[in-house]
């Protein structure tokens, strides 16, 4: 497996070949960010490549969204996109070493896109980095892929032993409006902080 460091991430960006990103705000994460009418929750994208999901909930009049990706490159192309967007809430970090509190993490590609050797830690991390009753919304692959990836795929069987340690799990069922390509093949999931 390709060493998943920064450098991995730079090039993938630096040679356009990032087949996870389409370009516009996931619609799942756009429906759920529509029906949030407090705009002062604190957000936090993590992995967030280009961010669409940012810009767009920015756009709406969410004033605390925080993005964050191990890569420079698509931090650069968001701000270049979204130049009003302020500096101190974009992180350039290594995700597992980022400290501080929200009220809601999304997760677009983020889950799929780590060693999943690290998911256990991955856990840990979103339930540390979220405020009491804090959520992580968004959605994961609910397939395997044939050759190693990234991206890492899973199932819903996976995800309910795995995130029950830390979460209520809300909500973990087939995304319904899923773009095209991965109609059929990704989960919606809601996960709520326990005290674990």
């Amino acid at each position: 497996m390709a060493d998943l460091d920064e450098n991995y991430w730079s090039e993938r960006y630096r040679n356009a070949s990032t087949g996870w990103d389409i370009g516009f705000p996931s619609p799942p994460i756009v429906q759920y960010l529509d029906q949030i009418e407090n705009k002062e929750v604190e957000i936090l994208i993590p992995g967030a490549g280009n961010s669409y999901e940012a810009s767009y909930a920015f756009k709406k009049g969410f004033s605390n969204v925080n993005i964050l990706d191990l890569s420079r490159e698509p931090l650069n192309n968001f701000k270049r996109a979204n130049p009003e967007f302020p500096d101190s809430q974009l992180h350039h970090e290594d995700f597992f070493l980022h400290m501080h509190q929200y009220d809601l993490i999304l997760e677009q590609t983020f889950f799929c896109a780590i060693d999943p050797r690290l998911r256990e830690k991955y856990v840990t991390k979103v339930h540390e980095l979220l405020k009491p009753g804090g959520k992580l919304v968004g959605v994961l692959f609910n397939r395997h892929f044939e050759l190693q990836g990234p991206p890492f795929g899973g199932d819903k069987e996976e995800y309910q032993l795995l995130f029950s340690k830390k979460f209520k799990v809300e909500c973990l069922e087939t995304c319904y409006n899923s773009i095209p390509q991965r109609q059929n093949s990704e989960v919606f999931i809601i996960m709520k902080k326990s005290n674990a």
